[in-house]
């Protein structure tokens, strides 16, 4: 009775193998993207608006590139934000507040004003900088490598196991700044601190 028992499970275990097979195929299929750097678990590939669902490779490498860009700016706002709120300012500026009040508070002098230019100068060269050289004879080595054979700092010594694991820090850093600097800013417009000691910026 037991061998028949054992038996029949396998039999029946035989029998549904193939069609998992095939929904497993099915599922490579319907996302080509599954297996790129950032779809992690535990939400995998994570598109709920099917953005990359059409397997466009350049549609999705520009949509990493924005993503890329907007973490690498999220997480120098996010170190910015906390640097102020820590009451750190450069020389000069001790009388400028925290939070979105620096803006106004910038705006009602002349050396605040020019600090604005400054900031919008540098943007302006960061925009052009900050991007994949065509006119160099240097080949980005992935989506948002814009050393263009200047910058290093010993990048090409690590194996290709570290550098995985390297920018997927990057990027999975940059992801959680997003979120941290939006929920900074929404807490600070809604008056309610999310800072140690209930410390709120711009008050």
């Amino acid at each position: 009775m037991k061998t028949a028992v054992i038996a029949s499970l396998v039999a029946s275990a035989a029998a549904f193998a193939p069609a998992q097979q095939s929904r497993a195929s099915t599922s490579v299929q319907a996302k080509p993207f599954e297996n790129e750097l950032g779809a992690m678990t535990p939400l995998g590939l994570f598109d709920p608006l099917g953005l990359i669902a059409d397997g466009s490779k350049e549609k999705f490498d520009l949509l990493r590139e924005y993503e890329i860009k907007h973490g690498r700016i999220s997480m120098l706002a996010v170190t910015g934000y906390l640097t102020t709120a820590a009451g750190i300012r450069f020389p000069g500026a001790e009388g400028i507040p925290d939070g979105l009040k620096s803006f106004p508070a910038l705006l009602e002098t002349k050396d605040g004003q020019n600090v604005l230019l400054q900031m919008l100068a540098f943007f302006t060269v960061a925009e052009i900088v900050n991007r994949d050289a065509s006119w160099t004879d240097a080949k980005a080595e992935f989506v948002g490598d814009y050393r263009n054979g200047a910058l290093d700092f010993g990048w090409d010594n690590f194996d290709a196991s570290t550098k995985l694991k390297k920018r997927t820090i990057e990027l999975n850093n940059g992801r959680a700044a997003m979120m941290g600097i939006w929920g900074l800013v929404v807490h600070e417009m809604m008056g309610n601190s999310i800072l140690p000691g209930g410390y709120l910026p711009g008050q």
